[in-house]
């Protein structure tokens, strides 16, 4: 009982700041500017991490590698204690277990960076059709547009309509349904 209420403490707490940090990183990735309400709250609950990193960790081709590899580290250590709460049998072999947890890692990150997608996308379209001169609408139309755009380039509009958001959606949910079968592979790594 109690280590179900400290792995949804760790959850929650964690999962709040990887999907911080992933937003930084596509707002950066997008050129997104940071001076609105959505960026400065980014900034606000981020800084503190990704600052310290930068001095470390260099970019690499636009990508900004103090928000992602924190993100993904993050993710890889719930992973580890989520296992070690519940008692997981770790096999002895520890770089096929070490191998396991930063694979694990990976993929959960990747979900949060799904997640992060839809919810964009979601909030783009219901913006535009509710507000679309609402502050927050060009943050959410530019981090949503580069995902959307090879499915504008296939799908016309139909009578104005733009069903590109839910070809992406119907595809990002197949997407998580592969990363699902994917955990399995890595699951294995953790108790040969």
């Amino acid at each position: 009982m109690l280590g179900n209420v400290v792995l949804l403490i760790l959850n929650t707490a964690v999962g709040f700041l990887t999907l911080m940090l992933l937003a930084r990183f596509f707002m950066q990735w997008q050129r997104v500017s940071f001076r609105n309400q959505i960026g400065q709250f980014v900034v606000a609950t981020t800084d503190w991490l990704v600052r310290p990193l930068r001095r470390v960790i260099p970019g690499f081709m636009g990508f900004d590698l103090a928000s992602l590899l924190p993100a993904w580290a993050l993710q890889t250590l719930l992973v580890f204690v989520e296992l070690w709460l519940r008692g997981a049998p770790l096999g002895a072999n520890m770089v096929g277990v070490s191998l396991g947890v930063l694979g694990l890692g990976l993929l959960e990150l990747l979900r949060m960076a799904i997640y992060l997608v839809i919810a964009v996308v979601l909030m783009s379209a219901v913006l535009s059709w509710v507000n679309p001169h609402a502050p927050a609408a060009s943050v959410f139309h530019n981090l949503s547009a580069p995902f959307l755009r090879p499915f504008r380039r296939v799908i016309p509009p139909i009578a104005n309509v733009d069903l590109s958001p839910l070809v992406l959606l119907l595809v990002l949910q197949i997407v998580l349904m592969i990363v699902g079968g994917l955990r399995g592979n890595f699951a294995a790594l953790l108790i040969a």
